[in-house]
């Protein structure tokens, strides 16, 4: 069995490191009841820190496809008031929120798209406002993985459960640092260097990024005022805390009027419990205008056409091909580890952060700005060893930024 030991150092920087948990403070964890055991050290540990109340917002796959599987369309799309109004509560009352996310890839794979896009749009329209206390980092919010049966034996199809288990777990506490001498120390120094990359980045303040690489021939043009963030984050209190764990990138938002060209996926793309694979989309004005999947083209159809947002970019984000994630030569059919393996961009709704004054902007401000809004946000992957990107300077001429992969800095 993975070392409990190990767990519990896992749970510490999770609360730590994660949601910066403060004493009085509320906790509210999403997670799966196969992650029970883990979680009631998460509980345990939140409580030794002095936080004031646990909230637990237990989920399960089985139960999660019987009722895809069994329920009328009428109760798929419809979230009782009492759900949104359960998560609005703890937020205005400032809580930490931790989402623990292990969920099998291939859970709805035989569940109409349709039928599975119907209620995800329905939720996030319910979930609009506790949204914005997250996308505008106004409570602190991380989201962390552990090991379940399904989910690991799909990265290791050879190990029994329990032995794939037991190597997931081997590699989350390698990628999260968990098995370093004192991983809230190697937190700060890796938030460091991210801060550094991001602040080079925003003295730069380019016009554009180019992305070139097989399958890959696309300009995407920044917001005047675009800020790049990664690493960790800050609430208003001046909290700081890390969004996700584990996290390589740093990121921005393109304009969302002015994206142009085509890019190719590197990785698979999970999404609504299918998986999305070979893919590319094809960009004109910063709206698609053309795409192909040789997997789950259905489930991208209906991923596009969520809503007006849906079919637009709102974020850009930068992660060397040699990132511990990468270097793992696993698919993990996890965003959450995946997209810290590769350069990405997402589809959907833009951090309001990500341009100087955002969070306090109407929303016809922010869309005067170029930031893009809608009910959903999913990134996909499109780094890899052969991606070259060069930025658009001020002045015209343009400068290395990544070649084959890497920094060019």
């Amino acid at each position: 069995m993975a070392d409990q030991q190990m767990k519990e150092k896992y749970a510490e920087l999770a609360l730590r490191t994660g949601v910066n948990l403060q004493k009085g403070q509320a906790l509210m964890i999403n997670s799966s009841i196969e992650g029970a055991d883990f979680t009631r050290i998460v509980v345990r540990k939140a409580y030794e820190l002095g936080a004031k109340d646990v909230l637990v917002n237990w989920q399960d796959d089985e139960l999660t496809l019987l009722k895809y599987q069994n329920a009328p369309e009428e109760v798929l799309t419809t979230i009782p008031e009492w759900q949104v109004e359960k998560n609005l509560y703890y937020a205005k009352d400032g809580a930490a929120l931790l989402s623990i996310r292990s969920t099998n890839p291939d859970l709805l794979k035989d569940v109409d798209p349709a039928k599975v896009a119907k209620a995800q749009k329905a939720a996030g329209e319910a979930m609009k406002a506790f949204r914005q206390y997250t996308m505008n980092d106004r409570i602190a919010w991380s989201i962390i993985s552990i090991p379940t049966g399904d989910w690991s034996q799909k990265i290791f199809p050879d190990k029994s459960k329990e032995e794939a288990k037991e190597a997931l777990w081997e590699q989350i506490f390698k990628i999260v640092r968990v098995d370093q001498e004192d991983p809230v120390a190697a937190w700060e120094e890796h938030n460091q260097n991210l801060k550094d990359a991001r602040e080079r980045l925003n003295k730069k303040q380019y016009q554009a990024l180019i992305f070139k690489a097989p399958g890959t021939d696309i300009r995407f043009d920044l917001p005047e005022g675009h800020v790049w963030k990664g690493g960790s984050a800050k609430t208003p209190g001046d909290y700081p805390f890390n969004p996700n764990m584990p996290t390589e990138e740093v990121f921005t938002m393109p304009h969302k009027y002015a994206v142009n060209g085509t890019v190719a996926s590197t990785k698979p793309l999970i999404y609504g419990g299918n998986m999305i694979n070979n893919f590319s989309l094809t960009f004109k004005d910063g709206k698609v205008v053309d795409y192909q999947a040789e997997q789950g083209y259905e489930t991208l159809k209906h991923l596009l056409e969520t809503d007006e947002g849906s079919s637009r970019l709102g974020e850009l984000a930068l992660v060397p091909h040699a990132s511990p994630i990468s270097q793992s030569g696993l698919i993990f059919y996890n965003t959450l580890y995946d997209e810290n393996a590769s350069c990405h961009i997402a589809l959907g709704k833009a951090y309001p952060t990500n341009i100087e004054g955002g969070s306090d902007m109407s929303d016809e401000e922010l869309d005067k700005h170029g930031v893009n809004d809608s009910l959903t946000h999913v990134d996909f992957m499109i780094g890899s060893a052969a991606l070259d990107i060069d930025g658009v300077l001020a002045d015209g001429t343009t400068e290395a930024v990544f070649r084959k992969g890497a920094w060019a800095f």
